[in-house]
């Protein structure tokens, strides 16, 4: 996708190394052409539109002062010659940054471009098809979504979104742990609660699961199965149990995941891969590269040689595996099906366990580079400033359904999304329900709307709106008009770093941005006014600024409504 940015910054590069050249700077240790050449917005209209902190960089490669180099490339470029399309100018800061003024045109083009490319706005190719693999959610099939689970799935969903819009091929990917004891565990709490409801005396064990979704599942099975059970005998009965509440709880997680707007493309089953024995040929592939030694009746994996504080065992005295083995079969299978990096979200919780799994793929012979851990932090619950508990202690805690019915899909993803990944998130859901410009993602789907209801206005007047990428733009010259532009023009930009970043936070608060930015045009100037030139211009810039919100939110997994 054609990126007005990317002209400019060409443009700049090239009149930097004209003007390295005939300073006198050329040639340099280490060749020039190997140099990144950074160029960078401006945070203040005054120092101009973009800068480059260039001379800095090379003043120890050409013992000179950067100032001195700084001047030498300004005096020296062809600017006034008239071989570049934006530079209007350039001007020597500080101890010797150089600031680049540009001819207007240039944020007359973006506007140009937002306009005639729509949806594909903001795409690029710069993950070059790059196969990724992004894990997330992956939580336990013994209970419904909770609120933790929730921002998971927000974050990488948002993220599975971002990596596809800068040109990476990304498959997502949820992980059923239906192979521990917890599916037993399960399964026998839920043959309990179907005993008690047929009236017999049931002792509950405290380790069995206490929640109210355990009796629903219990009863489901009493009305569709009641007549089987019954001639079942207690094993089979049990198998039976065990099978159908992690079916039942699956179809939940599902149906909670696909009402957020979540969906994956594969549900790898745990169980399948141990009864494939998948974590026994890791293991002995392990042992045969020399990574594995015998030790009090347990076998351990040399992790400390990939900088493992210590060695892990693999498995335990008494036969079993641990999960370590399990996690390092299943990111081999991963690499087997040909993904060049396995990016997983995991709670702050597993913190220790992201070395020894990485560890576990370099002793395989795969680079540690491979895998990449995002831990996402824990979150807390606000409501009318005051803390909202979240004990499980009864079985009972607030769920991923619970806080979609408590404010919306939208705003709860909005609000989940608005803090880095690696910060404790405060949730205020008073503020996440309020219908008013304090809410961020109301504000932000308010002015979207906004729009809709401007061309609304137009259209009843019979404007043409068809040709908007084709129009006089030189009648925007307000302040405000210019800052939007420049916003518009650094969307694929902020799509890019959010992307490298893993920051789906930095597109939550550059949608509140453009948004703040177009309200205060609004409350300051007419759109659609008498001087008909700049209401057309000005429709142009709208439809922009309707565009990019769109496919900002499009990537957040929010609703850009017409109305509201």
């Amino acid at each position: 996708m054609y990126n007005v940015v990317d002209d400019v910054r060409c443009e700049i590069r090239s009149a930097i190394i004209v003007g390295l050249k005939r300073g006198g700077i050329l040639p340099i240790p280490g060749d020039l052409p190997g140099i990144d050449i950074p160029v960078e917005y401006t945070r203040e209209r005054a120092h101009g539109d973009f800068a480059t902190p260039i001379a800095l960089m090379l003043a120890g490669k050409v013992k000179r002062k950067p100032r001195d180099i700084a001047e030498a490339i300004a005096d020296n470029m062809e600017i006034a010659k008239g071989k570049t399309r934006y530079i209007q100018r350039v001007e020597v800061a500080g101890p010797g940054f150089i600031n680049f003024f540009l001819d207007r045109k240039w944020l007359e083009d973006v506007l140009r471009v937002v306009i005639s490319a729509g949806p594909q706005y903001g795409r690029s190719g710069v993950g070059c098809g790059k196969r990724i693999q992004l894990e997330f959610v992956s939580a336990n099939p013994t209970g419904p979504m909770n609120i933790v689970n929730a921002r998971a799935a927000a974050v990488g969903a948002s993220l599975a979104n971002i990596l596809k819009a800068s040109g990476h091929d990304v498959s997502t990917e949820y992980y059923v742990n239906d192979a521990g004891n917890q599916i037993n565990v399960l399964g026998t709490s839920v043959e309990l609660r179907y005993l008690e409801l047929k009236g017999e005396d049931v002792t509950f064990p405290e380790w069995g699961y206490q929640g109210s979704y355990i009796v629903d599942i219990a009863r489901l099975a009493m009305d569709k199965y009641d007549k089987k059970l019954k001639a079942m005998a207690a094993e089979e009965r049990t198998r039976f149990f065990c099978d159908f509440a992690l079916t039942q709880m699956l179809a939940d997680q599902k149906a909670s995941l696909s009402r957020f707007g979540v969906e994956f493309d594969v549900w790898f089953s745990e169980r399948k891969l141990v009864e494939g024995g998948a974590v026994s040929r890791v293991i002995e592939l392990l042992k045969q590269r020399g990574m594995v030694y015998d030790e009090d009746g347990a076998s351990w994996l040399r992790t400390t040689e990939f900088g493992d504080e210590k060695d892990r065992v693999l498995v335990k005295s008494d036969g079993d595996y641990t999960y370590l083995a399990g996690d390092i079969a299943y990111h081999k299978n991963k690499l087997e099906r040909g993904f060049e990096l396995l990016i997983n979200i995991w709670g702050p919780d597993h913190h220790g366990h992201v070395v020894p799994t990485r560890a576990g793929l370099q002793a395989l012979g795969y680079p540690g580079g491979s895998l990449e851990v995002l831990l996402l932090q824990f979150l807390s619950l606000m409501s009318e400033g005051e803390r909202v508990k979240m004990s499980k202690r009864a079985g009972e805690f607030i769920t991923m359904d619970d806080l979609i019915d408590e404010v919306g899909s939208d705003a709860a993803r909005y609000f989940l999304l608005m803090r880095n990944i690696e910060s404790h998130l405060e949730f205020d859901l008073s503020l996440a329900k309020e219908h008013s410009q304090a809410n961020p993602v109301y504000y932000i789907q308010y002015a979207h709307a906004r729009i809709s209801s401007i061309f609304r206005q137009a259209e009843e007047r019979n404007m043409n709106l068809d040709d908007l990428d084709e129009l006089d733009l030189s009648n925007l010259t307000e302040d405000a008009e210019l800052d939007i532009m420049r916003k518009l023009a650094s969307y694929p930009d902020e799509v890019v770093i959010s992307a490298f970043e893993r920051a789906p936070n930095r597109l939550a608060g550059y949608a509140l941005d453009l948004a703040g930015l177009f309200h205060s045009l609004y409350n300051s100037h007419r759109v659609i006014g008498e001087d008909s030139d700049l209401t057309m211009a000005r429709l142009a810039l709208s439809r922009a600024v309707q565009t990019v919100l769109a496919n900002v939110l499009g990537l957040l997994g929010i609703s850009a409504p017409h109305e509201m």
